[in-house]
């Protein structure tokens, strides 16, 4: 069951500008992310390829969510989760596809990203789960856990 954005969530954001890395080749999915978080509240930076994001990621003050596009030829979502593993602070990595299944979804959380997210983009959704990654990464008491669950069928 989806969690709403209730006043403990909304307390804890505050004033604070929240910067989100959007990877895609896609133009328009910067573009939407950059209409559907208004700013201050959101700061939106782009890149293109994983190579792009990591760069950014390095010289930006820490970022601490990551919306990734599911198809980035020759990059890959993947990809990307297993570099910024590697960072001082690793963000939260959100995939964000078209074609956002229960497989993906699984696949995702089992592999270590946060969410996913269909597209085109829910902006309720989206405010919602990119605000409870960016709490997920401030370690925020009683929030720590905001991750979705993932069952696995066969699982003890």
């Amino acid at each position: 069951m989806p969690q709403k954005l209730g006043k403990p969530l909304q307390n804890a954001v505050g004033s604070e500008t929240i910067p989100v890395l959007s990877v895609s080749p896609v133009q328009t999915d910067h573009a939407t992310l950059k209409q559907l978080l208004p700013e201050p509240q959101w700061s939106v930076y782009r890149a293109n390829t994983v190579l792009s994001a990591l760069k950014l990621l390095r010289t930006l003050r820490p970022v601490p969510v990551v919306v990734c596009e599911r198809d980035m030829l020759p990059d890959s979502w993947q990809e990307m989760l297993s570099i910024t593993a590697l960072l001082p602070e690793p963000p939260s990595i959100i995939v964000a596809s078209r074609l956002a299944d229960d497989h993906l979804w699984a696949e995702a959380l089992n592999l270590g990203a946060y969410d996913v997210l269909a597209k085109p983009f829910d902006v309720a959704e989206l405010t919602r789960s990119l605000s409870l990654a960016w709490l997920h990464g401030q370690g925020q008491p009683g929030l720590s856990d905001t991750r979705p669950k993932v069952m696995v069928a066969g699982a003890a």
